[in-house]
């Protein structure tokens, strides 16, 4: 009888350490969600948070103008809202919000994703480590503002009372003409520098008013958890608002320049804004609109943080079916 001359085929077991769920899909990285998991968490609270407080956003950008182009009196919050509901009615509140939506999505989408892989990364076994929060804030808003400026500077714009564009498009359009596109990154170094000190401070301050929150109340159902976030969050946010408040309002000189009445200025330097501010309006004039500032990023901070640790909260979930 005639044998076969080819060898045998067998079977050989996997290794040991093989594992095939990893080998077919990403496996879950920190806090167990996928990178876009994050993603799609952070963009759902920034979306909601700023749209949710846009009013005051416009407030602030109002008071913060105001005397950009000579010395004026002091304007309250009070003054500011009825002036715009007087002229404008309901719907100037609202002016930029489609550039806000634009801009917001992405740019927390990016903010939340960054800053939970650089914690992973910076941590090294230390969750609690509030050096590691602030500095991993920090790695996070640098790379998002490169997303956000240009949508911040639309919006912006388009807030000022009198505003010559109709909408996002057509002020695009007309910046890009007539100041190129550089005009839309203006601010960014000013965004940069208040930004990364505002979210040190509110990242540091959310980690840690959320642990000893929770270290009071340990065994806290989901709903009660929420309440600590939310907690959490809005001290946070006002904290870091009210104290980077002259920043912010050299950001919003920067960005209206040349628009409305607004100073234009020679170059982006912030001693030259932070100059002719004080020349003006006096020392005072830093801290326009800190008050409907402090008022938008208390509330803002405790939407945003509530919906994105309830987001995450949702995939852990779905992951562990």
């Amino acid at each position: 009888m005639a044998t076969d001359a080819s060898p045998q085929l067998r079977s050989v077991p996997p290794p040991s350490d093989f594992h095939p769920e990893i080998s077919i899909s990403q496996s879950p990285t920190h806090d167990g969600l996928h990178f876009w998991q994050f993603m799609i968490a952070g963009s759902i609270a920034g979306t909601l948070e700023h749209m949710a407080m846009f009013p005051l956003d416009t407030l602030k950008t109002r008071m913060q103008a105001l005397g950009a182009s000579c010395s004026v009196q002091p304007v309250s919050v009070r003054q500011a809202l009825g002036s715009i509901l007087k002229l404008e009615g309901p719907p100037g509140l609202y002016r930029g919000i489609a550039a806000m939506g634009l801009g917001a999505g992405p740019a927390h989408a990016v903010y939340f994703s960054v800053y939970e892989l650089s914690k992973q990364v910076l941590s090294r076994g230390d969750p609690n480590n509030s050096m590691v929060h602030a500095a991993s804030g920090v790695v996070a808003t640098v790379t998002s503002d490169a997303v956000f400026t240009p949508m911040d500077m639309v919006k912006q714009r388009l807030q000022l009372k009198n505003s010559p564009y109709k909408g996002v498009a057509e002020c695009v359009r007309m910046v890009v003409m007539e100041e190129g596109i550089g005009a839309f990154y203006a601010s960014y170094r000013t965004t940069v520098i208040m930004n990364a000190p505002f979210t040190a401070v509110h990242f540091a301050t959310y980690e840690a008013a959320k642990r000893e929150l929770m270290e009071v109340s340990p065994d806290t159902a989901n709903d009660e958890r929420l309440v600590i976030h939310a907690t959490a969050g809005a001290g946070a946010g006002a904290l870091a608002a009210a104290l980077t408040t002259p920043l912010d309002v050299v950001k919003t000189q920067l960005q209206c320049q040349g628009v409305c009445g607004c100073d234009k200025f020679s170059s982006s330097s912030i001693g030259n804004v932070i100059e002719t501010i004080v020349k003006k309006d006096g020392y005072r004039g830093l801290m326009r609109g800190w008050i409907p500032r402090t008022l938008f990023h208390a509330p803002a901070a405790a939407i945003c943080w509530s919906i994105y640790e309830a987001s995450k909260s949702f995939f852990q979930q779905l992951n562990s079916r």
